[in-house]
């Protein structure tokens, strides 16, 4: 790769996320962190707004723009695999944005690179979610971005019915199913459920605020650290996420 294009890469790369560490672009870039540290310093000389230090990781300031990005016709066919297997798995209102959307992409394309990407022959058949369920992730999504509680009414592996009042953290697939990880109020502790077990869900008038211990970022650091112990262990992946085929408490 040329150095020009990666100095741009590494900006598109720090701009996509709120932190971004040296390692992380070090391996995207497929070069040394004293490479990054090098890169990211010529770039702030050179007036781009990175923020940030080696050893904490950086930021895009407020206000900086480049150009608007044409995609290459790899890119363009690996949007388009992207949207139709993802379609047949995700909630209505989001399906139909990703057809809005995928629509304003091919239409930037030049023809060739257009054709191509909608002549790639990749399908994935309506066969997934039915109605309910995609209509009920719908609800559960919403609910997480909303920052809004549950009331769960849910029935696990063994046929035990269970009523559970939680703070919805985040929408997981598996290949297969969709779980919902959450704060359970009942257990005091992270918990996940399959969506396709939820009997009903009430979504509260109650919204609720990230507390330390109980947000997303912490169940996922969790998460990493037992299945880093589990995996010297040689035993199963831990129960705040459940394997699809698995209930928890």
């Amino acid at each position: 790769m040329r150095r020009a294009d990666r100095l741009f890469q590494l900006v598109q790369l720090i701009r996509g996320r709120r932190l971004t560490t040296a390692a992380f672009l070090a391996q995207r870039l497929e070069v040394s962190e004293r490479t990054v540290y090098r890169d990211v310093a010529d770039l702030q000389h050179q007036g781009v707004p990175i923020e940030g230090e080696a050893g904490v990781g950086y930021r895009l300031g407020a206000g900086f723009e480049l150009p608007p990005l044409m995609f290459t016709q790899d890119e363009a066919s690996a949007l388009v695999a992207a949207a139709r297997m993802t379609q047949s798995w995700v909630d209505p209102a989001m399906a139909r944005n990703i057809e809005t959307g995928l629509g304003k992409i091919l239409s930037v394309l030049p023809p060739a690179a257009r054709v191509s990407a909608e002549a790639l022959a990749l399908y994935a058949p309506a066969l997934g979610l039915d109605d309910a369920l995609r209509t009920r992730l719908q609800t559960l999504r919403e609910a997480v971005q909303a920052h809004q509680k549950l009331r769960l009414h849910y029935r696990d592996v063994s046929g035990d019915a269970s009523e559970r009042t939680v703070r919805p953290l985040g929408c997981f697939y598996w290949g297969k199913v969709w779980t919902l990880s959450t704060w359970c109020e009942l257990r005091n502790d992270f918990r996940g459920f399959r969506v396709d077990r939820m009997e009903a869900v009430d979504v509260l008038a109650v919204r609720f605020q990230d507390e330390p211990g109980k947000t997303l970022a912490d169940l996922l650091r969790q998460v990493k650290a037992e299945a880093a112990r589990h995996k010297e262990w040689e035993q199963k992946p831990p129960a705040s996420t459940p394997e699809p085929g698995s209930d928890v408490g």
